[in-house]
């Protein structure tokens, strides 16, 4: 056992210390907009709900420990004190992890990471389409808590309005906590699946993934290829190179075969099999082989 004195580490190493040791964490996907109406789109598992009567949710976009520059989401309900807070489950994490990226102020997330905006009823930023349960909010105070490099800002929201996925709800009208099948922040890359135990997904930190958007269209409305898969396949920096596609292909005969007989499907199914192995490049060359 050793003891830190919290003031004397950098922010960083305290910062995964606090992440490695406080979790598993709930996600807020919250969805917010500027005055200019640009939407944000961005995860934050410092996050938690704080009453019923009225309904609270608080979470925290903490200022950058590398730069102290703040999140857009602090600086949009700044302008527009409105958001949506939307629950992660598994089938979205990827495309969750994808959306946290640094794109540049102005991009919006829902785009890049290939998630559906769907109109709010009470507040202007759009709602997830593709999460289990979706509030709509009012900020009612952002309270700072510093203004150095990893100082939390807290976000504190009522509910306005709930929304829950007719398909996680038992025979008891309760939600279900198999079939929400929500997923939780660790430390580092590592999250947790409620039903199921620890898994791993690459922070997009390092590079800045291409986006769903960059996917090509017959790629992007496959019928074979989940969200968690254009998730992975848009968090690369850049496509491998046709002298590369061909050498793959050179190296693997069924592959040459099956481009001479174009079955899209099969080639997706196959490109799957590599994802669920983590292995994005050689999907990429299953997806982009030419006949």
């Amino acid at each position: 056992m050793f003891t830190i004195n919290p003031k004397e580490l950098p922010i960083p190493q305290l910062f995964g210390h606090l992440t490695g040791a406080v979790g598993p964490r709930p996600i807020a996907f919250a969805s917010t907009i500027n005055a200019k109406g640009e939407v944000n789109l961005a995860p934050f598992s410092f996050f938690n709900v704080f009453g019923a009567n009225p309904p609270i949710l608080v979470y925290s976009p903490s200022r950058s420990g590398r730069d102290n520059a703040t999140k857009d989401t602090l600086d949009n309900v700044l302008e527009v004190p409105e958001c949506t807070v939307n629950i992660v489950n598994y089938a979205m994490v990827q495309q969750m992890s994808l959306a946290s990226t640094a794109y540049e102020k102005g991009i919006n997330e829902f785009i890049k990471s290939g998630l559906t905006e769907v109109a709010s009823e009470t507040v202007k930023p759009p709602r997830v389409g593709e999460s289990p349960v979706q509030f709509e909010c009012k900020v009612i105070e952002v309270k700072a808590l510093g203004d150095q490099g990893g100082a939390g800002n807290l976000v504190i929201c009522e509910i306005l309005k709930i929304h829950i996925d007719k398909s996680i709800i038992d025979d008891n009208g309760q939600i279900d906590p198999l079939k929400i099948d929500q997923v939780a922040r660790m430390g580092g890359n590592w999250y947790s699946r409620a039903k199921e135990g620890l898994f791993e997904v690459p922070k997009p930190i390092a590079q800045t993934g291409i986006g769903v958007d960059q996917i090509p269209e017959h790629i992007r409305l496959s019928s074979v290829l989940t969200g968690n898969d254009l998730g992975m396949l848009g968090n690369v920096e850049a496509l491998p190179s046709q002298e590369s596609i061909r050498a793959f292909i050179n190296d693997h005969e069924a592959l040459r075969q099956m481009l001479i007989q174009d079955a899209t499907g099969n080639r997706h199914k196959l490109a799957q099999q590599y994802l669920a192995k983590k292995n994005v490049d050689n999907a990429w060359k299953v997806l982009l082989a030419k006949r």
